[in-house]
């Protein structure tokens, strides 16, 4: 974590300098090295210490937290506490987005499964329902060979499972030719 530590009407010692890195030790242990950056500022008011903490931590969060004391230790202690309260809310927070998964912001696109379809579609879900993302069944990799949709179709009624990727030796982008459940083949071109 970077620290940044200015001194208000007075000049910040290495005492001051090693104390608001032992507080801030803390701080960062409790974000799990989510902090980015602090500015500190230590300050004497009226006779009493002061330290404005600003924490700059992962996801553009801003903690901020103010210490008012009788000394350094006391007032950079009142200001990392506030920092704490602040950092464990944010943390609980990252941590209830995990349980939820990514898929909880509530983004409300897909849709319903097709029938005669092997493979499930993300669906449409009720607020506080979470969708499970659907197994992989088969795995297999195929070396993308140059040939033409002729040869391709050939390929496809050939092969096992009727799925063909090639790059199209006229146009050098890269295509899927697959059988649908109908009988017929699909041609599927990507812009290059």
């Amino acid at each position: 974590m970077r620290l940044e530590l200015t001194g208000r009407h007075l000049t910040i010692t290495p005492a001051q300098r090693t104390l608001v890195d032992l507080k801030l030790a803390k701080l960062e242990r409790l974000l799990n090295d989510g902090a980015v950056s602090a500015q500190t500022v230590l300050g004497v008011e009226r006779g009493r210490c002061r330290a404005d903490v600003t924490l700059h931590a992962r996801g553009e969060k801003f903690l901020h937290g103010v210490g008012t004391a009788t000394t350094w230790d006391m007032a950079i202690g009142q200001a990392v506490t506030r920092l704490a309260q602040q950092a464990k809310k944010i943390k609980g927070k990252w941590q209830e987005r995990k349980r939820r998964g990514r898929g909880a912001a509530g983004d409300g696109a897909g849709a319903s499964e097709p029938a005669g379809r092997s493979t499930p579609v993300r669906r449409k879900k009720a607020p506080g329902i979470a969708v499970r993302m659907p197994r992989i069944l088969k795995s297999s990799r195929q070396a993308i060979k140059p040939m033409t949709v002729a040869d391709a179709a050939r390929e496809a009624e050939a092969g096992g499972d009727g799925l063909v990727i090639f790059r199209d030796a006229e146009s050098s982008a890269i295509s899927v030719l697959f059988r649908r459940g109908n009988g017929d083949l699909m041609l599927i071109e990507t812009e290059s």
